[in-house]
């Protein structure tokens, strides 16, 4: 009977991994959260499922990143577009109102209302701007930490090997040299001609 290893990834390991960080790169999300999320689904470190990921499941699903990220990308666009078509509906709507001179009170608090709304919708704009720079900078930060961790893991497990290789050695060594010292100290013997051993001098 064949036994599979508790911590070994299934195929439906592999899927959950993916569709999760797929579905995190079209909402503009970190691959790191995803990596978090599927870790605690399947009681696993956000490190392993990184690991996993770039080293094994990424490589099947090239095409599908790719699509995502272009998903993304049309995402925000289309999002800017919407605030970008909100603050030149409202600069319209200021500009056919300025033409005349308000006349109540009413109106000059509607008017200094829009004008604070088409301020703040164009500072949203950069805002956003500034938070997707601020999203890709930390994006590759954290792929960055995933790959450190895994270097990190890998150095600890070759400095573990390194050390029972020593152990071997220095056990084999000692060995050797109980091995001569019995040899040494060994006596050896001979058959006398009246029938007894006698030993033979070194």
């Amino acid at each position: 009977m064949v036994k599979v290893r508790q911590d070994a990834w299934s195929h439906e390991d592999d899927l959950l991994l993916a569709e999760t960080v797929l579905r995190h790169i079209r909402e503009g999300s970190t691959q790191l959260v995803a990596f978090e999320e599927v870790g605690d689904k399947l009681n696993r470190t956000a490190a392993a499922c990184g690991f996993r990921w770039n080293a094994e499941v990424r490589k099947n699903y090239e095409k599908a990143v790719d699509l995502a990220k272009r998903q993304r990308k049309e995402r925000k666009k289309a999002m800017k577009q919407q605030a970008t078509d909100r603050v030149t509906s409202i600069s319209r709507t200021k500009e056919i109102n300025t033409t005349k001179q308000p006349s109540t009170i009413d109106e000059i608090i509607h008017l200094l209302e829009q004008l604070k709304e088409s301020t703040a919708l164009n500072n949203e704009a950069e805002f956003e701007q500034m938070k997707e720079y601020n999203q890709q900078l930390t994006n590759e930060n954290e792929e960055w930490k995933v790959k450190y961790e895994q270097l990190q893991k890998d150095y600890e497990t070759l400095k573990e090997d390194y050390q029972t290789f020593v152990n071997i050695m220095d056990r084999a060594r000692k060995m050797v040299v109980l091995d001569e010292d019995s040899s040494l100290s060994s006596p050896a013997f001979k058959m006398a001609k009246n029938g007894n051993l006698e030993q033979i001098a070194k």
